[in-house]
């Protein structure tokens, strides 16, 4: 069951939140509209390769990339959007392309974005395309100890 190792953990550790159930969405703005929370709420999960290493990239939903700032950011000398055939394996709890910004509990490093870390609340999907996890950010960057950088438009 997708989401069943995100909350046990987060229950574990005495995180409030709240988890929402809402229609089958696929792209973050989808999701944000169908859920009722501001694109610049919702956290969406991109998988990136930096030097080869697979790493989490969180923004805002109403938000895009800019490879050559995180590359910058990072250090690294190569930096390129993970396909979904090399990410997809690394989250088998999780329904493809709906996993949660929790790179604590897959074994990689997690980035994200200044503009996100300014929100009191974050929202994002918890490993299926119908579920969401809403909490203090706070909460997230303790648990999850991310680097927050500048890298989106």
């Amino acid at each position: 069951m997708p989401g069943k190792q995100l909350k046990e953990f987060l229950d574990s550790q005495k995180v409030k939140y709240v988890s929402i159930i809402h229609s089958p969405a696929y792209t973050a703005q989808e999701v944000a509209a169908t859920a009722h929370i501001p694109g610049k709420e919702l956290a969406k999960t991109v998988i990136v390769q930096i030097d080869g290493q697979a790493a989490m990239a969180v923004l805002p939903a109403n938000r895009k990339i800019v490879l050559a700032d995180l590359r910058e950011a990072t250090g690294a000398a190569t930096l390129k959007f993970a396909t979904e055939e090399e990410f997809k394996k690394l989250f088998p709890d999780c329904e493809t392309g709906a996993m949660p910004p929790f790179g604590n509990l897959y074994g990689m490093d997690v980035y994200v974005a200044e503009a996100l870390a300014k929100d009191e609340e974050i929202a994002f999907n918890a490993g299926s395309h119908t579920e969401l996890i809403k909490m203090a950010f706070q909460d997230f960057e303790r648990l999850v100890k991310p680097k927050v950088v500048n890298f989106t438009t």
